[in-house]
């Protein structure tokens, strides 16, 4: 039996939509469940309601023979519930999936997942939602908005939680930044990393870090000389550097070096948002891509049905 017992009958498209959907670090050092940065590699996936009203999901790259390949699948878990909000269920969803950002290593590939179903089921169903409303949207299925909003909204992104839903903005990063994300092997899982955290935290923490929030949002939009001493935590890294210790050596070493460099999003991937000084060893099997910021958030357009 289908899990959605309210579908009507629409007229879909016979064709197909495709979406970019970028990889996000979030909280960026201080601004933990708040603050995210969209980066230029991006999931690239494909969605059309087929004839035969059966639901098929092909994936190509990371995660490839790992992913489900049904209605358990993420991207279509994401589509049922917006179509659920917009009062209309198709029998069935095929979706080509070509994933380029890595799974579970701290760059929002979940939230990319969630993103692309927002937004393709919202185009599929005539582009009836703002994208305040997929911001919102995705932020319920995600339970935190600070990966979803800059994949959404592209760029460096403040989000927040009110009572209706999840918020956030937009604001342009200062041009010379250019991101370099250091990807181990290994791989995380959010919920360990949280279930590192405490219950409660010092006053006098939670003071520091309003403050390096408030200076990382001047130090990215204007002044990137002051990302250092903005990049400072003390609310989440230190909690979860037990179960990371790879991860957290190299934050300690880079910033050793001078380099503002941070734990992306729950890790174990790790950031940087200076450059490296010349000769500096990485050392273990940690792989290095410097990527633009990604601006405009998820692109969607008209596409072709594979095959």
């Amino acid at each position: 039996m289908h899990p959605y017992d309210d579908r009507v009958t629409i007229s879909f498209p016979a064709g197909a939509y495709t979406v970019l959907a970028p990889a996000t670090s979030a909280n960026l050092g201080p601004g933990f469940d708040a603050l995210g940065l969209a980066l230029d590699l991006c999931d690239e996936v494909t969605a059309w309601v087929p004839e035969d009203g059966k639901t098929t999901v092909e994936v190509t790259g990371e995660g490839a023979g790992e992913l489900p390949q049904d209605e358990t699948h993420l991207i279509v878990h994401a589509m049922r519930e917006t179509f659920a909000e917009l009062g209309a269920q198709p029998a069935g969803l095929a979706l080509h999936c070509r994933n380029r950002i890595p799974q579970a290593r701290g760059l929002g590939s979940s939230s990319a997942a969630i993103v692309a179903g927002v937004t393709l089921a919202n185009a599929l169903a005539g582009g009836r939602l703002s994208r305040a409303d997929e911001v919102r949207i995705a932020g319920r299925l995600e339970g935190h908005p600070d990966n979803i909003a800059p994949c959404l909204l592209g760029g460096f992104t403040i989000a927040w939680t009110e009572a209706g839903g999840a918020r956030a903005v937009s604001l342009p990063v200062a041009p010379e930044i250019r991101p370099t994300v250091f990807v181990p092997a290994v791989r995380g899982l959010t919920a360990h990393a949280r279930a590192a955290l405490p219950g409660a935290v010092p006053h006098a923490d939670a003071s520091f870090n309003a403050g390096r929030s408030a200076l990382l949002v001047h130090a990215l939009t204007g002044a990137p000389d002051l990302l250092f001493e903005a990049t400072e935590d003390r609310l989440h890294q230190g909690y979860r550097a037990a179960g990371m210790p790879e991860t957290a050596a190299l934050v300690a070493r880079l910033r050793e070096a001078g380099v503002a460099a941070v734990v992306s999003g729950a890790g174990p991937s790790v950031l940087a948002l200076t450059p490296l000084p010349s000769g500096f060893d990485l050392g273990g099997s940690w792989l290095a891509h410097t990527l633009p910021v990604f601006s405009g958030g998820a692109r969607v357009s008209a596409g072709r049905i594979p095959g």
